[in-house]
């Protein structure tokens, strides 16, 4: 199966051990000086490695690899013991992998492995990334809730619905950019998902609120963006492992612009699964010219 899974850079790789360190899933191991997968079932692809490494040598990129194997993770590293399996427990918490973290406690419960679960439940939301220097903080996988949200009670109170949602904004997650962007991410299980063209968000001035409430984003440019056969696979594997709801491509009047709705039409033919797609066209000025299921 195509996933995310990191990739690293032998050249780079300064044999630090930083990342062997920051691996507690057991991915990674030391052999001739540096860093190497030694098995992709236990990479799940979420990038703790990568702030680790002082000198950029990981990555992530989308590529066939094994499936992620939650329960072989688990039964490898609880010899390590509790502060390991619990450290573990919360890396899939923060990055919102609730399906996993659940598949993790149900087989630790049923071993009898009495653990403080409810330190993991419990913990706070992680505090926002700091970038090193060598690490691009663009593909740390990030659920929150949209701004529209947060506004409080004395506000709305006193305050007109549309005065408060001027400028709110209805973003719910991070990467939005689809080469970064893990298409199995837990913001996308079941989501109606909104793919729209770079230039869409700048033109048509009430974007959030009309097109992006309560929906997962995806942006893409079809003509400058590189590699967009790996943009067909990604919305495959929306549609075939993350049972997205629906699809609206949202593009401009260019013509340019007609390749997304192109790429997601054959993502959707070769899934296998049909789902409502719904295309929507801006027009350079900024007014909706066409909305239409496809």
């Amino acid at each position: 199966m195509k996933r995310t899974i990191i990739k690293i850079d032998e050249e780079l790789c300064n044999g630090c051990e930083a990342c062997v360190t920051g691996c507690h899933e057991g991915a990674l191991q030391m052999i001739d000086g540096k860093a190497r997968m030694v098995s992709e079932l236990f990479c799940d692809g979420l990038g703790a490695c990568i702030g680790d490494c002082p000198v950029g040598a990981i990555t992530l990129e989308e590529r066939e690899a094994e499936p992620y194997d939650e329960i072989a993770v688990i039964q490898r590293i609880v010899p390590k013991g509790e502060k390991t399996i619990l450290a573990h427990l919360k890396h899939l918490k923060d990055h919102d992998e609730l399906d996993l973290l659940k598949q993790g406690v149900r087989w630790l419960k049923l071993n009898n492995y009495n653990l403080d679960f409810a330190s993991v439940h419990n913990a706070p939301a992680p505090a926002p990334k700091v970038a090193s220097v060598c690490a691009c903080p663009g593909s740390d996988e990030i659920s929150f809730t949209p701004a529209a949200e947060k506004i409080p009670a004395f506000r709305m109170a006193s305050t007109s619905a549309s005065a408060v949602n001027e400028n709110a904004s209805q973003l719910r997650h991070w990467p939005v950019q689809l080469h970064l962007l893990n298409p199995e991410a837990a913001y996308f299980k079941g989501a109606d998902v909104v793919l729209a063209a770079d230039c869409v968000a700048f033109s048509f001035a009430d974007f959030h609120n009309r097109f992006l409430a309560g929906k997962t984003l995806a942006i893409a440019c079809p003509k400058l963006d590189s590699n967009k056969e790996s943009y067909i696979e990604k919305i495959k594997i929306m549609i075939q492992n993350s049972f997205i709801n629906t699809l609206t491509v949202i593009i401009m009047e260019v013509p340019c612009c007609g390749g997304l709705i192109q790429l997601a039409t054959k993502a959707v033919n070769e899934s296998g699964r049909k789902i409502p797609v719904k295309l929507i066209v801006i027009g350079t000025r900024g007014n909706v010219l066409k909305e239409e299921w496809v």
